[in-house]
């Protein structure tokens, strides 16, 4: 039996935040490892072919295969409660929330909830809109210094939440 009057044990620090980048695309990877180290928090780099990553203790270069989605898997299966997610892949996205983690597009947006249902919904939509118009492209508009500042608010705004549960 514990003795009554001794203090109660610490609470464990929780498990370190880890940032999963979906890498091939991001135009803010140097964004996440600044966040990343004022936060104490550790960043997988993962993509279908190498690149430079910084020399750090707390960033990780993860190459996978070139299989189609091999990139998704990879993060989708080490997706937890204490995980970010950078993607703008929305069906990424959908796979990550469902396994508890927090995702962020590149421009700060937050996928939730509430919020992927009608994002898959649009994206079916756009494809077949696409599929059905020869030579009609597109794709998202520039990346632009708005765009940095409202994924560098939001990323420090998901860290604090994260830190404090």
């Amino acid at each position: 039996m514990p003795d009554p009057t001794s203090a109660p044990a610490p609470a464990p620090d929780p498990a370190p935040v880890t940032i999963l980048v979906d890498a091939d695309a991001c135009p803010v990877k140097e964004e996440i490892y600044r966040v990343a180290e004022r936060f104490g928090a550790e960043v997988r780099v993962v993509s279908n072919s190498p690149f430079r990553v910084p020399v750090s203790a707390r960033v990780q270069r993860v190459v996978v295969s070139d299989g189609f989605d091999a990139a998704d898997d990879w993060i989708a299966e080490h997706a937890t409660p204490r995980s970010v997610v950078i993607t703008a892949d929305i069906l990424l996205a959908e796979r990550c929330l469902k396994a508890g983690a927090r995702v962020l597009k590149h421009d700060g947006r937050e996928f939730d909830a509430a919020s992927i249902g009608s994002a898959v919904a649009t994206r079916a939509i756009m494809e077949d809109l696409r599929a059905g118009m020869d030579g009609v492209g597109g794709g998202p508009p520039p990346f632009s210094k708005a765009d940095r500042s409202n994924f560098l608010q939001a990323l420090d705004r998901v860290l604090v939440q994260l830190r404090r549960s």
